[in-house]
């Protein structure tokens, strides 16, 4: 069930969500995606390319951003549209889960269209990684 119109003010905050990113999980990405590009599963091709260690994909990362919104609107059907610009590769060591922490606010409200615009943050160590981050969503 999707939020009502009434109930969403501008400057509203989602709840920020953090989650997990191991290397176990992109490699189901990557089954799931057909991607399989090595950078995202070989550390000795990662930095043959000049990364650090592995990175997660960028689709990956921004459907788990999304999840903030859909969690909130409670409908993933009621995301209209949703796009990113890429900053930096989130960064997957071997050992260690990368933390992707999202939050969100409202940025505005169309109240004839029954729809809102929510920004979106993503940082991965206090470092942005998704800028423009922005999804209308329907309301109901």
């Amino acid at each position: 069930m999707s939020r009502s119109v009434a109930e969403v003010p501008v400057g509203m905050q989602l709840p920020a969500q953090t989650f997990p990113i191991e290397r176990a999980g992109l490699v189901q990405y990557a089954g799931a995606s057909g991607d399989f590009n090595p950078i995202h599963w070989s550390p000795q091709t990662a930095q043959a390319v000049g990364l650090p260690d592995v990175i997660a994909h960028g689709m990956l990362t921004m459907a788990m951003a999304v999840r903030v919104v859909t969690d909130w609107v409670g409908d993933p059907g009621a995301v209209l549209s949703y796009g990113v610009r890429f900053t930096r590769p989130v960064v997957v060591e071997h050992d260690t889960a990368s933390q992707l922490e999202v939050s969100g606010t409202v940025r505005s409200v169309d109240p004839a269209e029954r729809t809102a615009e929510i920004d979106l943050t993503a940082k991965v160590a206090g470092q942005t990684v998704l800028a423009k981050a922005r999804a209308t969503v329907q309301l109901a």
